[in-house]
């Protein structure tokens, strides 16, 4: 049986965040920028630097277990090329086991040798002791998601967005009390079109679709404007913009209104956001 809304809960924690009357810091799978990507160490690295919500992605294995991987392949951020001497190895062709015993840290520094591919469950464990994951599904149904987060009661405690808008929509018919985000912009046009570079920017074509997925947040590429944002506030959405690693593009964005900015490097956005608040004292 669902429960009551996001919007009935306002002390659920994602909630809480989507009400936030300041800028968010998203930390883009962990803290990036100093850790290897999609790994433990990323993620309590990003929570320790303050970040609001900690994002990750996920991808199913060949048993079907949800593993946080970026890549739909396993050789850019593990040593899978050397130790299978294998190159394109799919994440769907090996089982969690075996995905797990890869060293995905010495790509990035050998100092985070031996670190494994987390089971999304296992990253949810050490995220929510605190924080808040925003979750980016990158392949495999709704319900495996959803039956993930309910047996760890976590609905309404996380965020889930994706790429695909039809996942989100089928998400939200199977569990409307979750809070999504819909990234933008998708690969296909309402009528069915390719999206030009003009189509990609947040528009009022993007927002009304975007409504119809049962979204909260619009989670953007940079090609959004204030009259984009204003028009997304109007419709009660979020604007949160990915990815942001320099403060002048940071400001920028702040000036124009987004709610929250997802970046490599989180104690530089919030240095940001000191000296915006310092400047208008």
């Amino acid at each position: 049986m669902a429960t009551k809304s996001a919007a009935s809960h306002p002390d659920s924690p994602a909630a809480r965040l989507l009400a936030s009357k300041r800028p968010l810091v998203i930390g883009h799978r962990g803290y990036s920028h100093f850790a290897p990507e999609n790994t433990l160490a990323s993620f309590k690295l990003a929570m320790a630097a303050g970040a609001d919500l900690v994002e990750l992605d996920y991808h199913r294995s060949k048993d079907g277990k949800l593993v946080v991987i970026h890549d739909p392949t396993l050789d850019r951020t593990t040593d899978v090329s050397e130790r299978w001497k294998q190159k394109h190895v799919r994440v769907e062709s090996r089982t969690a086991a075996e995905i797990q015993r890869l060293d995905a840290g010495s790509w990035f520094d050998r100092r985070y040798a031996g670190e494994r591919i987390p089971l999304l469950s296992e990253a949810l464990g050490t995220i929510q002791k605190g924080n808040v994951a925003l979750i980016e599904r990158k392949a495999g149904e709704p319900q495996s998601c959803i039956q993930l987060l309910r047996e760890k009661k976590l609905l309404n405690k996380v965020v889930v967005q994706a790429f695909d808008w039809r996942f989100l929509t089928h998400y939200h018919e199977q569990e409307p009390d979750q809070i999504l985000g819909a990234l933008g912009p998708p690969n296909v046009m309402p009528d069915g079109s390719k999206p030009g570079a003009r189509e990609k920017r947040l528009s009022a074509t993007w927002l009304d679709e975007l409504v119809k997925t049962g979204a909260k947040v619009a989670v953007w590429n940079q090609q959004i404007s204030k009259q984009g944002i204003t028009q997304a506030h109007e419709r009660g959405l979020r604007v949160w913009v990915y990815t942001i690693n320099a403060p002048d593009l940071a400001n920028r964005l702040l000036d124009m209104g987004v709610d929250g900015l997802i970046t490599n490097n989180t104690s530089l956005i919030w240095r940001t956001l000191a000296l915006r608040a310092n400047a208008n004292r």
